[in-house]
């Protein structure tokens, strides 16, 4: 493919470079400000109404949290005491984040340094996450190759005041990505004194432990107040074997360590002697193996050896910000985050196969018979398992300042800022290099009339050990550098218009100019023909910039009803094309008394298409593992016990970008109910409804394979629009091939405009408060989400779906939270409680059972200064192993195997 040559130009700041800025500069009255409880002050007796805050749901300060849209608050506190490791922990157990996503633990993705959520399971990229109220940089690399988002891994617990979490479409307040929701994690802005924060733990099966390190506080200098915090943190990682239950690969096709076929026969040459010689490899687990097809040898140690878990994983956080009050009506802000992270992991055993890059078999002189060699390299051989480690450096800031204040005679408020963000990550893989072959075939003699190349191997080379020196000789490191970064202007003000007989009518209004972009450079020598592949990896960059007016009104109608409305245009240019959006919003409040709500809302959203969906030229990949129902239908083979299931690693894809895909489409509506008959208890229940079209999304390769089954067999109309579509994107090798005939060669996953998305459902919360006289306060919490209906069709005259009917689905119908604190004396302890609902097997052939785990915490004051905390995570060591899809035994990316894990955490105030 030929490469992007055009030029860019963006404005970035370096991480260094946005320290200098920031230390000139002062603490911003954020967009969001605290969002706490707001009970009722007595001044001298009578009560008054609390100060006036403002929300995620709107940019107007209001006097209570409650509004036409329901906002959820996690506070800094309860992230520790709710057994949450950190943000990302928070976030992803909550139950709006209902969607399945390839977090950093989940293996072969594209992102194991990274970790996002996905809310209502509309995907990573349809949730807006904001720091302080600003967008911050994507992360570099993209979701599964094509799916541009927040990295949620490096954000320092420490400095967080609370997370809040507003549902459903925002586009009208805050522009494009806000359809599923939005996530402000808003950043402490005071403190008073240190604190110095020590936590360590382990689990109760072995491995996967961690330890961190906190230094936090601040202070006033006369009219400067500077707030910082430091965090260190280092995690172990989890390896395959160290969990009894996946140490051993025991079903469906053994994995393969040495082979020899001969590809005119189909049949695989006797290394019964050699496999007996190697037997010590892989922590003496090489065996002979009998196929129908002949002997090869097998180790069902060598997947488990190779994977880790659970990532390796080493982060240094720095928050500091700074606020001066310049005068009486302009105060000076600024802040800045600086992330440095380590990870490291292992997927897969280093391996070779003749002519990989060619047809994977080669004329043998010596025999005079096509022939497919194959050799996976154990630990023992190569030096160790780490030898075969990848691994990532990421360096993420984010950078804001700018003025806030009263406008000079009126009661309005403003605040102009600017705001960079910048993230880079850098990559180092292990590859086999262009020398492979010639070091286990010797050299090339040619080719033959069609193409096929040539050798007289040794055969004592394909079962000879190697040395770590002779690893070295064969496989090398590729290095690719990956940025992205946002800048952005803004400028926002509000205040009151006039008076109407029930009260004020305010307003908001918000003025915004960016730019945005980012670059992944590969290792040049992918294209060199340095490395054993002949996939092209070429740098892919683009920019865009966003202008974009918006403003929101509150109007009193009533005592008892108030109408808010918000409107928005956004401005985007990018890959010499431009889209303007319009989008719009409407709630109503209605309080018949001061202890009932009720409200209703409704939003029209957009989402600009991805920029790695624009701009990608090429991209391509490897599933974790597939299936391929197809052969197994030929097979006649259920596929709990199909040969062609499961098979890992999976399938080749390949996938590019498109500059004609258009901006995403989205609507959403609610109705909900707050009752609150005292200050003790309080509960809600609303209804929500998201619509999506022209949702941008690359095809999902295992639903290709299921629907290319049923187009083959007669299940669906194999003329129909999906099913000619579906089955030219599955390559296959011919019937007819000499080696792996009828086996699939590549999928194509390219991105669409798929026609419609929909999802609905409810939200359920709780809050209740007891007081006693002798056994201290209890507070019971509860969340319940439920997802009622979720269907999608790909192309205009396609039936709808039933997502939810399908049993491949993975994204959860129901999650519930509840917790119960108690505080008595110098103790507070709490119970956390979750619950996911019922998934499928990993084989996808039945529904399981709904999950429960359980967390407590226990915090004991030993003097004004110091606490000691006790913290138990999955308290019943439960772990959810399903052998029906076979190795690694457990839902991936949906259950963890990680099991009990504790915690103890010491935490010590001083200068203050």
């Amino acid at each position: 493919m030929a490469k992007n040559s055009m030029k860019t130009t963006h404005l970035r700041l370096k991480p260094l470079a946005a320290g200098v800025v920031a230390l000139w500069c002062s603490q911003a009255a954020q967009a969001q400000t605290p969002a706490a409880a707001t009970p009722t002050v007595l001044v001298n007796g009578a009560a008054v109404a609390p100060p006036a805050v403002t929300v995620t749901g709107s940019r107007i300060p209001r006097a209570t949290l409650e509004g036409p849209s329901p906002v959820t608050v996690i506070t800094g506190d309860e992230i520790t005491k709710q057994g949450y490791k950190n943000v990302f922990d928070a976030l992803s157990n909550q139950t709006q984040n209902s969607g399945f996503v390839q977090g950093a633990d989940f293996g072969n993705t594209f992102t194991p340094s990274a970790n996002a959520i996905s809310l209502r399971g509309l995907g990573p990229n349809h949730t807006l996450i904001l720091l302080n109220g600003h967008r911050i940089a994507d992360f570099p690399i993209a979701y599964e190759g094509a799916i541009n988002f927040t990295n949620l891994a490096n954000i320092p617990s420490s400095a967080v005041e609370r997370i809040e979490i507003l549902n459903g479409g925002a586009s009208a307040i805050y522009g494009s990505d806000a359809i599923a929701g939005v996530v402000n994690v808003i950043l402490k802005k005071h403190a008073d004194g240190f604190d110095i924060n020590a936590k360590a733990g382990t689990t109760s099966r072995g491995g996967g432990g961690d330890r961190r390190l906190q230094f936090s506080g601040g202070g006033d200098i006369g009219k400067l107040n500077a707030i910082f915090s430091i965090e260190l943190s280092e995690r172990d990682p989890l390896w395959s074997r160290d969990r009894d239950f996946m140490a051993l690969r025991t079903s469906g096709t053994p994995t393969s360590v040495l082979e020899r076929k001969n590809v005119n026969s189909g049949k695989y040459l006797d290394l019964s002697a050699t496999c007996g010689a190697l037997g010590d490899l892989f922590d003496n687990s090489v065996v002979n193996y009998a196929s129908k097809k002949g002997n090869y040898c097998t180790s069902p140690k060598a997947a488990p050896t190779y994977w880790t878990t659970q990532t390796k994983n080493s982060s240094q956080n720095f928050y500091g910000g700074l606020n001066y009050e310049l005068s009486t009506t302009t105060t000076l802000f600024g802040d800045l985050l600086l992330a440095q992270n380590r990870t490291e992991n292992n997927t897969r055993a280093p391996s070779w196969t003749s002519q990989s890059t060619n047809n994977s078999y080669f004329l043998n002189k010596n025999t005079g018979n096509y022939e497919a060699w194959k050799k996976v390299m154990a630990p023992e051989e190569i030096g160790g398992v780490t030898r075969f480690n990848k691994s990532w450096k990421d360096i993420a800031s984010a950078l804001a300042f700018g003025a806030r204040g009263t406008i000079p005679g009126t009661q309005w408020t403003y605040e102009a800022g600017y705001n960079a963000s910048y993230y880079q990550s850098k990559n180092q893989l292990p590859r086999t290099l262009s020398n492979v072959d010639s070091f286990f075939l010797g050299p090339k003699l040619g080719v033959d009339a069609d193409g096929v190349a040539i050798y007289a191997p040794d055969p004592a080379r394909l079962t000879k050990r190697i040395t770590p020196a002779e690893f070295d000789s064969i496989v090398g490191y590729s290095r690719s550098n990956d940025e992205s970064w946002v800048n952005t202007l803004s400028l926002n003000a509000n205040g009151e218009l006039f008076t109407l007989p029930a009260g004020a009518v305010k307003v908001a209004t918000v003025a915004e100019a960016g730019r945005q972009g980012f670059r992944d450079t590969p290792d040049a020598g992918i294209n060199q023909g340095v490395f054993n592949t002949v996939t092209p990896s070429d740098v892919m960059a683009g920019t865009r910039t966003r202008y974009a007016l918006g403003g929101e009104l509150s109007v009193p109608l009533l005592a008892q009803l108030t109408a808010s409305l918000a409107g928005r245009y956004d401005h985007y240019s990018f890959a010499d094309r431009s889209e303007g959006k319009l989008t719009y919003a409407a709630g109503l409040e209605l309080r018949p008394t001061n202890k009932l709500l009720l409200r209703g809302n409704y939003a029209t959203s957009f989402r600009a298409p991805d920029m790695t969906y624009i701009f990608k030229a090429r991209g391509s990949g490897y599933y974790s593992s597939t299936t391929d129902y197809y052969r197994c239908a030929q097979a006649k083979q259920s596929i709990d016990n199909c040969e062609f299931a499961n098979v890992s690693p999976g399938n080749d894809y390949v996938t590019s970008g498109s500059k004609d895909l258009k901006s995403e489409k989205g609507k959403s509506f609610g109705a909900g109910v707050v009752w609150s008959p005292t200050a003790d208890f309080d509960v809600s229940l609303d209804y929500w409804n998201i619509k999506i079209d022209n949702l941008v999304t690359d095809l999902d390769g295992d639903r290709l394979l299921r629907d290319e089954a049923d187009c083959r067999t007669g299940k669906t109309d194999r003329n129909s629009p999906s099913c000619v579509d579906t089955i030219n994107r599955i390559v296959r090798y011919a019937d007819n091939a000499p080696n792996k005939p009828g086996e699939i060669k590549t999928i194509y996953v390219s991105p669409i405009n798929a026609a419609q998305q929909s999802v609905n459902g409810i939200d359920l919360t709780l809050k209740y408060a007891l007081r006693t006289s002798g056994y201290g306060k209890f507070v019971l919490s509860a969340n319940f989400s439920k997802t009622l209906n979720r269907k999608s069709r790909q192309f205009a005259d396609d039936p709808q779906k039933d997502d939810m009917a399908e049993l491949g689905t993975s994204d959860w119908p129901n999650k519930l939270n509840a917790s119960l604190n108690w505080n008595i004396g110098d103790w507070s302890s709490t119970l956390f409680v979750n619950r996911f609902g019922r998934l499928s097997n990993s084989a996808e052939t039945a529904i399981g059972s709904s999950t429960t785990t359980a967390n407590i915490s226990t915090v004991y004051q030993l003097d004004k200064r110091t606490t000691l905390s006790l913290i138990v995570n999955n308290v019943f060591n439960k772990i959810k192993d399903d052998k029906s899809g076979g190795w690694p035994n457990y839902r991936v990316g949906s259950f963890s195997p990680v099991g009990r894990i504790g915690w103890v955490e010491l935490n010590y105030h001083f200068g203050s």
